[in-house]
């Protein structure tokens, strides 16, 4: 699941695993925990010492930097027989479809480009990671827009509403993929 941020990636996730039974692949990060984040729920933080300690046991399959922090997948989430889902940062698809050429990726294109924004607004972040974050935004969604060979990587595109209807084309658009 691939789009900006606040385009609603999390909650398509946890629909899928909660209507289609998939299980969601934890990513590995070395950022401070926010409010209201658990850890070993979507995420699980890690100080920058345990993740080089799971390097050098050669525990991950992926890793990047983004905004100061790392992230991280292991070898047995990216390649385990169950039916998963999990949101990939934009910049990493070109090596996801490298690592995983049997992935199928969505890119959620926000309906209103202020709509994410607000979401992200509501976060109460720090004012200078809030700007950095809206930065990005706009960065990531001219990227997506402009660059063709960024948007041949995605296999699916949906417009996200917000509302029942994206839900529908969403969960029929996995529950297609199931069936091949």
């Amino acid at each position: 699941m691939h789009g900006v941020t606040g385009v609603g990636k999390s909650f398509y996730k946890d629909l899928i695993t909660n209507e289609l039974g998939f299980e969601k692949i934890k990513i590995i990060t070395t950022r401070e925990i926010r409010e209201g984040e658990k850890n070993n729920d979507d995420k699980i933080f890690v100080t920058p010492e345990e993740l080089d300690n799971m390097i050098k046991n050669e525990k991950i399959a992926y890793k990047f930097d983004m905004l100061g922090n790392t992230y991280a997948y292991t070898y047995d989430a990216l390649f385990s027989d169950k039916n998963t889902v999990f949101e990939m940062h934009y910049p990493c698809i070109f090596d996801f479809k490298r690592i995983c050429p049997d992935i199928r990726t969505i890119y959620l294109l926000p309906e209103n480009l202020e709509i994410p924004k607000q979401k992200l607004r509501d976060r109460n972040l720090k004012p200078e990671v809030e700007k950095q974050r809206i930065d990005e935004i706009d960065e990531h969604y001219n990227r997506y827009m402009t660059d063709e060979n960024l948007r041949k990587q995605f296999d699916f595109v949906v417009i996200n509403r917000y509302n029942n209807d994206s839900k529908k084309e969403i969960l029929d658009l996995v529950k297609n993929e199931l069936t091949k």
